[in-house]
């Protein structure tokens, strides 16, 4: 299992950023595909996780800002974020499970002015 998790970078608050996860090694259409974030020195943390058939569910503390999505003929997941607060700065994951113990290295997001 690859899990390539791009789009990262350094954004003012308020701005906007997509991250992308190509994935391979596994049938990608028959797994749900998370998004999971770290902030530095605290723990993982769900962001959001869709479906097979695009069914989607997100943290409260993303909610309305955040969307997620999936490509399944790109063997590809996306999180658009919107509205970026200091607070989201996080090392961002895609993960094969809700946990996370199936994920790729992160990309790093860094809101701040």
């Amino acid at each position: 299992v690859q899990l390539q998790a791009s789009g990262g970078g350094l954004v003012q608050p308020g701005g906007s950023l997509r991250l992308s996860c190509v994935a391979s090694g596994f049938t990608f259409d028959t797994y749900w595909m998370y998004w999971l974030r770290q902030p530095l020195g605290k723990g993982l943390e769900r962001v959001s996780g869709i479906g097979i058939g695009g069914n989607s569910d997100y943290a409260d503390s993303v909610k309305g800002r955040f969307w997620i999505s999936r490509d399944n003929s790109k063997n590809t997941v996306y999180l658009q974020m919107e509205n970026l607060k200091p607070s989201d700065t996080a090392l961002y994951f895609c993960a094969r499970d809700s946990m996370g113990l199936i994920r790729g290295l992160g990309t790093l997001v860094t809101v701040s002015s």
